[in-house]
């Protein structure tokens, strides 16, 4: 086995781990979505405030493991002889350079990233469209209230004639 072989084999081995920690972090975000939509429906705030912080904090964190990634992207395109952005999982399993173990490995982490982004995405969609009718209820609510409940609606006199509504939607003192 030649030294570059096993140099990019070592690399692989790097980038597997690294991929491995991806498919955790996924799959906590997947939790994060399903418990942040049961905080709003629940209008947890408190909670919601706590998990926010700790989602934000927890990304910080990921920087580090992405700058880590793209650090081994870099080493392997390098010794494959290409540029970073030739390099993909699908570039590693036809690669010739590795051993059918490796790129098999590489062929399951790669249909388990695909399964869990097709999911996070899913998760994601569900996520913003709650958010979305949230904020649309709120401002039709705060619409009725700062808008006085004005209903701009037409009635009708004693004498037939048309008048608009006036006075507020939520109580009415005419008699």
């Amino acid at each position: 086995m030649k030294p570059a072989t096993t140099s990019i084999e070592d690399k692989v081995d790097e980038l597997l781990l690294v991929l491995d920690e991806d498919i955790r972090h996924i799959r906590q975000s997947l939790s994060r979505l399903n418990e942040l939509r049961s905080l709003v429906i629940k209008r947890d705030d408190a909670s919601l405030g706590k998990l926010l912080e700790f989602i934000r904090s927890e990304s910080e964190g990921y920087r580090k493991h992405e700058l880590h990634r793209r650090s081994i992207r870099k080493e392997l395109a390098g010794a494959l002889g290409c540029g970073l952005g030739q390099i993909t999982l699908s570039k590693l399993e036809t690669s010739t350079s590795l051993p059918q173990g490796k790129k098999d490995q590489v062929t399951e982490k790669k249909a388990k990233l695909k399964s869990l982004i097709k999911e996070l995405k899913k998760e994601h969609l569900s996520t913003a469209l709650l958010l979305s009718d949230c904020a649309r209820f709120n401002r039709m609510l705060l619409k009725g209230v700062f808008n006085f409940g004005k209903t701009r609606t037409v009635y009708y006199g004693s004498n037939g004639a048309t008048k608009q509504q006036n006075d507020m939607a939520f109580v009415n003192l005419q008699l």
